[in-house]
């Protein structure tokens, strides 16, 4: 076998390549698809836990970032999970509770803006190389198998797919997460408006009570990271 060549053949799969056209139509479909996996309740409940997961790995990630020790991550049929951490210091709880609502609006933003400029592939791979580390953190059966169900998916079309499949399969799946994100947050907003006695399963109620800055300010925060995530994808888009 001749190593520079497999070298060389592997480096041209992560290789930037021209982006996908998008013609007002196929956006359209792309959007039509996007919302029949994040709206109608039949999808969403399948749907609603792959965000679940970003929204926990945004936990854990912000906190391995502060300097945080992560213990483990726990998804449930509800919806709802934990992202269980320990360190000292408030800088890193506070940055670990800030990024779970918006996280699946950020991955949402960086698939698109790398499907956008022709990386479809490391995006790809990077989500898969994600999900099996989290393998290694979740901590309960239902949890592994959204892992393992999601991971399988990214396999399917890393293998299956071409390229172009793949770009707009991520283009579908990054739209999805930023509804899903916006959708997270008018129901933690719900949480505090409507439902007051399930506040103990709001972030923002949380970082309340952990610092004593007023809940509106983190729903106000996480609806400006949210905000900003979909403006720069509409931005990108219309740049192209």
């Amino acid at each position: 076998m001749d190593t520079s060549t497999s070298l060389t053949d592997w480096a041209a799969l992560f290789a930037r390549t021209a982006p996908v056209p998008i013609s007002p139509p196929l956006l359209l479909g792309i959007l039509v698809a996007a919302a029949a996996l994040s709206i109608p309740r039949a999808t969403w409940q399948y749907f609603g836990l792959f965000t679940t997961l970003v929204h926990e790995l945004g936990h854990a990630l912000a906190a391995v970032l502060s300097g945080r020790v992560v213990h483990g991550i726990r998804i449930r049929r509800n919806h709802s999970g934990d992202a269980l951490s320990s360190g000292r210091g408030a800088f890193g709880t506070v940055v670990s509770g800030v990024l779970g609502y918006p996280a699946p609006a950020i991955v949402g933003a960086a698939q698109l803006l790398s499907v956008f400029n022709g990386y479809t592939a490391i995006a790809l791979v990077a989500g898969g190389v994600v999900l099996l580390l989290t393998l290694l953190v979740i901590r309960n059966l239902f949890g592994t198998l959204v892992v393992l169900a999601s991971a399988a998916v990214s396999a399917a079309l890393w293998v299956y797919a071409t390229p172009a499949v793949q770009s707009y399969a991520l283009l579908v799946l990054g739209v999805a997460l930023l509804v899903g994100s916006v959708r997270g947050l008018v129901t933690v907003i719900g949480v505090h408006v409507r439902r007051r006695g399930q506040l103990q399963t709001s972030d923002a109620y949380l970082l309340y009570r952990r610092t004593g800055v007023p809940s509106v300010v983190w729903l106000a925060i996480f609806a400006a990271l949210i905000g900003g995530c979909c403006v720069l994808t509409v931005m990108a888009y219309l740049a192209r």
